[in-house]
């Protein structure tokens, strides 16, 4: 549900580096059908989030997930997908990028299958990060190969256009596909429903998508994407532990201790390296810095939201699964509204005046969902505040998906267009961890205080949701701060970035 923004981890192939590899500058005439498995691609991969969402309470029923662990079923995706994004997308260069996007559906397959057969929490937990490793190798291929199959302007303009429609439209779609699967068949079957997909769009890609690659020898940053990576784990497994031991516990101190050292380790790292995998000048600048860390204040508020309206709707109000991907639609339609109005509004009144109006709307619609309660109705209390926080995404995410590629050089253009996703995907592991660890310490103190039952259970629950919305609220106004201290961007320094917004 969150917007896509899946870039290439390097700057597009120049005229010569294609004629280096075999991909001359004369159009493919096969390239709208490249585009076609490359927008299956991306539909399955948009799909696989809003499907895996709604399916989380049936398969945490199903596996006994506890309530502190349930969000690893999410973050475990997120955080190999965020951490690992750009590193694939340097894979995906210099091994080359159809080989790259025909091995990631093949793994992003095989790791459905493993996900949607297994008997327990830890196996789910594992499938679903290799997922996230594998759509880090084939979201970026996939939007390389784009750059380099349409060579003309305007039929790339009119390719990238498709390609953000499949991820605009594609989390609508999994939203009722998901509902289908999970009350008609089960929620394996949110899994399942990959691998058929995955194959068969591996097995088009063979003949119809052209190869190519970049020159140069590989580089792989390896010891900062594996010290990045680690990091993040040990925060979001942090987090966790929060939940059972308390913040004050051993080994939720060492946790959190071992991931500012190893954060710290990788900056180090990026600073030295001769090939970093995020060279800090891209996110040293101060509009692309400012857009950076609203992304991940963004991330950080809307996935968490997801995760506690889904259980809202299914565990409160008692919407089957079906219902409640309807009950989300809306959502997904403000979306569409919203960023379609940015890119129109965008070249007159510039970039920072959408992100603040965007992100103030999605503040107020997440402090409304905290008026929610046992008896609110869904007219009255949820779909106000779904329109109003999916209008304001939509408004603030193409803005900020210009700002992130202001001034920045040509070979730095894909690090930064992929970062944006990455600051989203690693956001969203972060806030889902921490406010779930808030939600499960509110339920937790108020059954201390009120007793157990099911009229205190119930009530416990919503007293988790409306805090932990609270919370969410808090984290966007930090991302309203930011844009308000640190973005100065003026409409026509984002005149000629050019950067395809995907929202979904």
């Amino acid at each position: 549900m969150i917007p896509a923004q899946s870039g290439a981890a390097t700057a597009p192939p120049s005229t010569g580096e294609a004629r280096a590899h075999g991909t001359d500058t004369e159009p493919d005439p096969r390239r709208w059908l490249a585009l076609a498995v490359i927008a299956v691609a991306q539909l399955m991969v948009v799909l696989d989030g809003s499907i895996v969402t709604l399916a989380l309470p049936h398969a945490q029923a199903a596996l006994d997930i506890s309530t502190a662990d349930r969000q690893w079923v999410m973050t475990a995706y997120t955080l190999a997908f965020g951490g690992l994004l750009l590193l694939g997308g340097r894979i995906a260069d210099f091994a080359g990028r159809k080989r790259a996007f025909i091995w990631g559906l093949v793994g992003f397959a095989g790791a459905s299958a493993l996900g949607g057969f297994t008997p327990n929490a830890e196996g789910l937990f594992a499938a679903r990060a290799l997922q996230g490793a594998c759509a880090a190798v084939l979201a970026p291929a996939a939007l390389s190969l784009i750059t380099v199959t349409f060579t003309d302007g305007k039929e790339r303009a009119r390719a990238f256009g498709v390609y953000g429609g499949i991820s605009g439209g594609g989390a609508a779609i999994g939203l009722i596909v998901g509902g289908l699967l999970t009350e008609y068949a089960s929620w394996r079957w949110c899994l399942f429903v990959n691998v058929p997909i995955a194959l068969v769009t591996a097995v088009a890609a063979i003949s119809v998508v052209r190869e190519s690659r970049a020159e140069g020898k590989p580089s792989y940053d390896i010891p900062g994407a594996a010290t990045i990576t680690l990091g993040l784990v040990a925060l979001v497994y942090g987090f966790t532990r929060a939940a059972d031991d308390g913040w004050g516990a051993p080994v939720t101190v060492s946790l959190l201790v071992a991931a500012v050292v190893l954060v710290v380790a990788f900056v180090v790292i990026e600073l030295r390296t001769k090939a970093p995998l995020l060279p800090m000048r891209v996110v040293l600048d101060r509009n692309r810095g400012g857009a950076f860390l609203s992304s991940l204040f963004f991330g950080a508020a809307l996935l968490a939201m997801f995760l506690f309206m889904t259980f809202y709707f299914q565990q409160t109000l008692h919407y089957s699964a079906l219902r409640s991907g309807f009950a989300f639609l809306p959502f997904s339609a403000g979306i569409v509204v919203g960023a379609g109005m940015a890119s129109q509004l965008l070249p007159r009144f510039g970039p920072k005046l959408l992100m603040v109006v965007g992100s103030a709307l999605a503040v107020v619609g997440l402090l409304l969902l905290t008026q929610v309660g046992l008896d609110t109705g869904y007219a009255s209390h949820v779909l106000p505040a779904e329109i109003l926080i999916s209008f304001g995404m939509g408004l603030a995410f193409v803005p900020m998906s210009s700002v992130s590629l202001i001034g920045v050089a040509e070979h730095d253009a894909g690090v930064a267009s992929a970062l944006a996703n990455t600051t989203q995907q690693v956001g969203g592991s972060l806030g889902i961890a921490l406010l779930n660890t808030v939600y499960a310490t509110v339920v937790t103190n108020y059954l201390g205080d009120h007793g157990f039952g099911p009229a205190a259970e119930a009530q416990s629950q919503i007293e988790g949701y409306t805090v932990s919305f609270a919370w969410s609220a808090g984290l966007m106004a930090v991302a309203l701060v930011v844009v308000l201290i640190l973005v100065r961007a003026k409409k026509s320094d984002v005149a000629a970035t050019g950067a395809p917004v995907h929202v979904g």
